[in-house]
Formats: C-alpha cells, structure tokens, sequence
C-alpha cells in the first residue's frame, strides 16, 4: 500500500471513530453542560463563537486554484479550495479533538464538506482530528473544495459531529 492510500485509510478509520463518539446527552451525564453560543445577527470574521467546548474564532478566508502539496503528490481541487483560517480553543474540562470534517461551508442553499485529503498535503492544516487539551488553542486552516464560480457566505463550525454548531458569517 503506498504512502497516500495508507493515509486515507487511517483518515477513513479515524472517521469511523469520531463517528462513534459519546453524544451531548452522554456528556451532560458526565457533569459538565455543553453550550452552543452564537450571537444574534451572526457572528462575523474575527469575532468569537462557542459551541460545545470549543471558542472559534475565524481569522481569515482565501482561495486557491493551484494543488496543495508536493508536486506530483498533492491534491488538485475540482473547482477551487476555500481555506478557512481559525483559531480553537478548549474551554472544556478535558481533552476535546478538533475534526476538520465536523465543519460545513455554506453558499446560498448549499453545504459544502471539508476536504481531509487536502488538509493532509498542507502543514499548517492542523485540523485533521488535532487533540486539544483544556486551555489550550491551535490555530488552523479547514480546506473546502467547491465549484470556481461559488462564494461562500458562512461557515457551520461544531465541536463534534453531533453538536449544534454555531455560524459565521463570511461577507
């Protein structure tokens, strides 16, 4: 098995993992109340939000038209990559994993997925299943694939695949 197919197999066994994850209901059973926090107009690029037991702060948006990583070896985008810049923190009790794949990027009617494979190629991703410690913040980039012609208008960010998720605005 080469390099590439070993890495989507272990994103594709982390994936099952997450999805296997205690819900909201086992951690309110465990004492600590998870909270969703959004503010009323939206949230904008810069301002903070909370769900579960993660802050979020979405610090910058880009595009790219070119493959990410090494020559040869990275990944092209179908259409175009939307890079969503962001800072996370654990404001919880425990360890929480960030998962890039729990992110949703929205343009009009339409939510778009993370593209994990591509975050593999790109060093300062960060957020391929990254484990952060109470207190502690990572910065990271999500990387979406979407069609040239979309502009995003918001970002779903969760603190797992079963929260409700808080949105930011991206206009």
């Amino acid at each position: 098995m080469n390099t590439r197919n070993m890495i989507l197999a272990l994103v594709t066994a982390a994936g099952l993992v997450t999805a296997c994850a205690p819900t909201k209901q086992a951690e309110k059973r465990g004492g600590e109340t998870p909270t969703t926090t959004q503010p009323a107009k939206g949230a904008k690029i810069g301002q903070s939000v909370k769900d579960g037991k993660f802050t979020f702060v979405v610090t910058k948006v880009s595009t790219r038209t070119s493959s990410i990583g090494p020559e040869g070896v990275g990944k092209k985008p179908q259409g175009k990559f939307v890079l969503v810049n962001m800072k996370v923190t654990n404001h919880g009790k425990e360890a929480q994993t960030f998962d890039g794949d729990s992110q949703k990027l929205l343009a009009g009617d339409k939510e778009y997925s993370a593209d994990t494979e591509a975050a593999i190629y790109l060093e300062s991703a960060r957020s391929l299943l990254e484990e952060i410690n109470p207190g502690n913040t990572v910065n990271g980039t999500v990387i979406f694939d979407v069609p040239t012609e979309v502009t995003p208008s918001a970002i779903e960010l969760h603190d797992s695949p079963f929260s409700a998720g808080v949105r930011v605005n991206l206009r």
